[in-house]
């Protein structure tokens, strides 16, 4: 259903017709991790993520896996190959 209470006019999973379901009734706000995202839309009350309605949870761990400010850094491992192995691959 579509919120009325703090995200008006977005559709959101815990809107009800008795109103707001999530724990405490409402959607809380962005906290300074989420700062950059391009997910935080500011309403009358504050900033608030768009996809999750509890930021700090999505931190607690690490770091959100829809934030999109952030840049996944791969780092290049050095692995040994078996020679052996390597061969029957190339011939295939």
């Amino acid at each position: 259903m579509v919120c009325t209470s703090v995200k008006e006019g977005y559709d959101c999973f815990f809107m009800s017709k008795k109103g707001c379901q999530f724990n405490g009734g409402t959607c809380h706000t962005v906290i300074e991790q989420c700062s950059g995202c391009e997910n935080i839309k500011t309403f009358p009350t504050g900033d608030y993520c768009l996809i999750f309605p509890d930021p700090s949870v999505k931190w607690r761990t690490g770091n959100c896996n829809m934030a999109t400010h952030l840049q996944e850094t791969t780092t290049k491992r050095n692995v040994k190959i078996n020679p052996l192995k390597a061969s029957k691959r190339k011939s295939h």
